[in-house]
């Protein structure tokens, strides 16, 4: 539970970080709430292995957004040079060695996410690439001027290092430590970077960096990890029958996004809204303190409209709303999807497009919800008609194979899947093929 401030005091980042639910472990906890009083550089790399990011990278980059926002100047690191290398902690066996081009065009296209969160605006935040610097580096002076400094002995005691000499541990996965201690003494020398923030597997890397800023530079840097993200129910943060949520709307529709927070379990809608909003906290306990029925739809509710306004902005906020509140009323009336609700939801809904001849015999109704990802494979989507919970144009599906024909497309030639009461897909027949 948070601390209560005292009276008068104003409110710091790390106030609102350990409110929020942000911090696991910090590595001075006297000296980091002073530091964080005043106006510092702080920095949290980021893995390029991914042209997105996805929910579960959200709490790093939300913490760079409220550091922003109380004044001090986030560094957002592209590990265009370690993602060469590998991040071994947290992970059972080595990553896909990715090339320059692969890593380089992964960390452009985060650039525009984190414009999403970050002012770069007269150096307000910055935007590195580690491999500006890394992929510079003579070997031989390296070992001479960095590695003696490292104790192999401290580093095989490391917990990420431990738990993958079981399965084996590459040469080149045993450097990263170094390097990301590296660059934090990189980004100390040249940027006055004084604090590394990162998961809570980075705990071991963002000590290495502290202690190597220490013997070189004889001064003192800080670290702050963040802790992992579980459901309600146990899954990790983000993830889902079909895979990551990810930011970039071409991977996940801002609909979709929205379905995926207004889906929430409800033991975590005041956590999430704490976590991934830039509500009040004053707000959130107060309003969403204790919630039940229609209430909680609505905490909900606002849950998904301001984490997908946050990511894709108000106006595809306002559609996803809208699609949503629109099919939600359809639903619990128990009455058709009307025309105008289908004009209205027509950008947010995703949809498939589908050529007309594939139902002039029919789709078997599993078939159909598996191929549009309303269900992960044909045995789940048996279990869900069986269980009653598929529907066609919001006509319940009696049996699995139950066939989808022309006939059951409108006028616009368009048909409606629900799985459920709140996960909807839409098929558009096309006369092509």
């Amino acid at each position: 539970m948070a601390r209560p401030l005292e009276h008068g005091k104003q409110k710091t980042v790390f106030d609102v970080f350990r409110e929020r639910g942000f911090i696991e472990k910090v590595t001075d906890e006297e000296k980091i709430p002073e530091v964080l009083g005043g106006k510092v550089t702080c920095y949290i790399g980021f893995d390029p292995t991914a042209s997105s990011f996805h929910v579960g990278n959200l709490i790093p980059i939300m913490a760079l957004s409220h550091m922003q926002r109380h004044g001090h100047r986030p560094i957002a690191l592209a590990g265009g040079g370690t993602g060469l290398v590998g991040d071994p902690s947290g992970k059972d066996e080595m990553r896909q060695i990715l090339t320059y081009e692969e890593i380089a065009k992964n960390a452009e296209s985060q650039k525009k996410q984190f414009a999403r969160f970050l002012d770069f605006s007269n150096g307000r935040a910055l935007l590195l690439n580690n491999a500006d610097w890394l992929t510079k580096l003579n070997y031989i002076d390296f070992l001479r001027d960095i590695g003696v400094h490292f104790s192999v002995n401290r580093m095989l005691a490391a917990e990420s290092v431990k738990i993958r000499l079981e399965s084996g541990l590459s040469f080149i996965e045993f450097n990263y430590q170094l390097l990301q201690a590296y660059d934090f003494w990189y980004q100390f020398k040249h940027y006055d970077c004084l604090i590394q923030m990162g998961g809570s597997d980075q705990w071991g890397n963002i000590v290495a960096g502290i202690d190597l800023i220490r013997r070189l530079e004889g001064k003192q840097a800080y670290g702050i990890t963040f802790p992992l993200i579980m459901t309600a129910d146990g899954r990790k943060m983000g993830k889902t029958e079909k895979g990551a949520v990810w930011l970039d709307p071409e991977r996940t529709s801002p609909y979709e996004y929205y379905q995926f927070w207004i889906n929430t379990d409800d033991r975590d809608v005041k956590r999430f809204l704490a976590l991934f909003t830039f509500l009040p906290m004053e707000e959130i306990q107060e309003k969403y303190g204790k919630l039940e029925g229609a209430d909680l739809r609505k905490a909900k509710e606002d849950l998904a409209y301001e984490a997908t306004k946050i990511v894709h902005g108000k106006e595809e906020a306002d559609k996803a709303k809208s699609a949503s509140r629109a099919l939600f009323v359809n639903v619990s009336e128990k009455v058709g999807i009307t025309e105008s609700v289908r004009m209205e939801a027509d950008d947010s809904i995703p949809t498939t497009p589908m050529g007309k001849e594939k139902f002039s015999e029919g789709i078997p109704a599993f078939k159909l919800f598996e191929t549009v990802g309303l269900c992960a494979s044909s045995s789940e989507a048996r279990r869900l008609i069986e269980q009653g919970g598929a529907y066609v144009n919001n006509r319940k599906v009696n049996k699995f194979d139950d066939l989808v024909r022309q006939e059951d497309f409108n006028p616009n030639c368009t048909v409606l899947l629900r799985a459920g009461k709140k996960k909807f897909h839409r098929i558009k027949m096309l006369d092509k093929k």
